[in-house]
């Protein structure tokens, strides 16, 4: 269940320092199904993702989260047995329809994913790479984009000079903040993050949560999380998934605070109290 979003058009807590953002549908998923080998996985689901705002999918394992979030940049097309059914509107063209150029849109719409996973390679070529695949041929560009990356991510002054170091000698915290550096140098609109702190311990997932939220107003972000805490601390909207007769299902989306705090479906407030899953 939808609820309506409200006016004035703006979300967050100036108080506590947090970004508003506007209610602008950057992703509009509509009737969204995805089967597996023609087993259904997600049923009917619909939701916009709004600009600039951080969107968290919550609700317990194998509810079609992570299979939701790799349908917005067409993730699901790796997997040969895996049919996609709906509308997925991005930039007045729809994915599942219209021919896309898949290069491009993972451009447009990166990903993160639940285990760092950097390339065997140093750390300068973890970013490098990527840029030069997508294009960037000329050098001082890519060195100021990387230089850049780094420093939103909080890395620049901790591994500046030893660039030419392997990625893989970086602790688990750093190696994921790298993954991410290495999806925001090619300057996407979107980023997806599958689970991003939920193989890091509790100072490195802080660190990437601050991360994530000094993200907010310059990405449009979704986060799939199992950690509600984590959800409530930095999401302006979320959605409730549940398994219903072994199929995943949007049960509730909105505004994050009143999901948590007045949710409109009593699974939603069973799961959030604990009660359920």
């Amino acid at each position: 269940m939808n609820r309506q979003i409200p006016s004035p058009y703006t979300l967050g807590d100036v108080a506590l320092g947090v970004p508003c953002c506007v209610p602008e549908a950057h992703l509009q998923v509509k009737d969204v199904s995805v089967s597996y080998g023609g087993k259904k996985v997600l049923s009917n689901v619909s939701l916009d993702i709004y600009k600039g705002c951080i969107t968290a999918l919550i609700g317990p394992s194998g509810c079609g989260k992570t299979s939701f979030l790799s349908t917005l940049n067409l993730l699901t097309d790796h997997s040969e047995n895996a049919h996609v059914t709906g509308q997925l509107l991005f930039d007045d063209q729809d994915l599942l329809r219209d021919p896309v150029d898949k290069l491009k849109l993972r451009r447009r719409i990166g990903m993160v994913f639940q285990n760092p996973n950097p390339f065997p390679l140093s750390i300068w070529r973890n970013l490098e790479l990527p840029l030069k695949e997508h294009g960037v041929r000329d050098r001082k560009t890519r060195q100021v984009k990387i230089e850049q990356a780094l420093k939103d991510v909080g890395l620049w002054d901790e591994v500046h000079d030893r660039l030419a170091s392997p990625a893989l000698a970086l602790s688990g915290g750093q190696q994921q903040r790298l993954c991410i550096a290495r999806a925001l140098v090619l300057e996407p609109e979107i980023l997806l993050m599958d689970e991003p702190c939920s193989a890091l311990d509790p100072i490195a997932s802080g660190v990437v949560e601050e991360l994530i939220l000094r993200l907010r107003g310059r990405y449009t972000v979704v986060i799939v999380t199992h950690n509600l805490a984590q959800a409530r601390r930095l999401a302006n909207y979320a959605g409730f998934f549940w398994m219903t007769e072994r199929v995943g299902k949007l049960v509730e989306f909105g505004q994050c605070r009143n999901l948590f705090e007045t949710p409109i479906h009593a699974l939603t407030a069973a799961y959030i109290s604990g009660a359920k899953g």
